[in-house]
């Protein structure tokens, strides 16, 4: 029984070792990659739509103003009697201010690796602005509130034939998915530098990926019916998940695997 006792404690041991070199070396291999990441060409191309159609669009701080607009989202908009995340905003100025229709400006919302959508562009640039400014999301306006606590209950409301919920996968310490980490996200520390680094460049697949995407993939992986872009439940999720990182210093665009 002793010896039994000692082996698991040592195979305990190594396991615990593994995951924490498996971990540095996810990290370094992050750190390789962000330092040739090609986010910045994508904001690039991004300030040239915004500046090209967007110079009214208020996205809180002022018609056409950018600057730190990205870490104040999402907020309760009262031209449109709603909260908005950044690319809820996006379409409601390409709504209002340019003449198309919601279903125009959402037919292509997530591109491919060759051809990234306007929106997938214009969001690395607005929130490229935001850099080194400490993320702030609304959280007075009752709406504001009401959509962070909606948020929270989706965070844990299981669905869907697996009966998932986000906290399925991001609800204990420890886990992973192969050598993927799982982050906490409802814990602020594990919330903060995820969220500070959204949109990003993703490697794996050479594409801009946005959080409206991220938040539809994960519906998708949880094998449940794909939301509606911009939905009002995607929006919550953002918005507790931002509410959670409060105060985080913004470093983003990022890169992911």
């Amino acid at each position: 029984m002793k010896r039994l006792v000692v082996a698991t404690a040592l195979a305990a041991g190594l396991a615990a070792a593994h995951a924490q070199d498996a971990r540095k070396e996810i990290q370094r291999y992050r750190d390789m990659v962000a330092e040739g990441s090609p986010a910045e060409l994508f904001e690039l191309q991004g300030e040239s739509l915004w500046k090209k159609d967007f110079g009214r669009c208020d996205l809180g701080l002022g018609p056409g103003v950018v600057k730190g607009a990205y870490a104040r989202l999402p907020r309760y908009f009262a031209d449109a009697d709603r909260v908005m995340d950044l690319e809820t905003r996006l379409v409601h100025c390409m709504v209002t201010q340019q003449g198309t229709t919601r279903e125009q400006a959402t037919a292509r919302v997530f591109g491919s690796a060759d051809r990234p959508s306007d929106l997938e562009l214009l969001s690395m640039y607005v929130a490229g602005q935001s850099r080194g400014m400490p993320l702030d999301p609304g959280l007075s306006h009752p709406n504001e509130k009401a959509s962070v606590e909606l948020g929270r209950a989706l965070y844990f409301h299981r669905v869907g034939s697996w009966d998932f919920s986000c906290a399925s996968c991001h609800g204990e310490e420890g886990k992973r998915i192969r050598m993927q980490e799982l982050p906490v996200m409802y814990v602020p520390k594990y919330a903060r530098p995820v969220m500070a680094s959204w949109p990003a460049y993703r490697v794996s697949t050479s594409q801009v990926v946005t959080l409206q995407w991220r938040m539809n993939d994960c519906f998708r992986q949880m094998r449940t019916p794909e939301p509606n872009y911009a939905s009002d439940t995607t929006i919550a999720l953002i918005h507790f998940l931002s509410a959670t990182a409060k105060g985080e210093t913004y470093t983003g665009p990022g890169t992911k695997r």
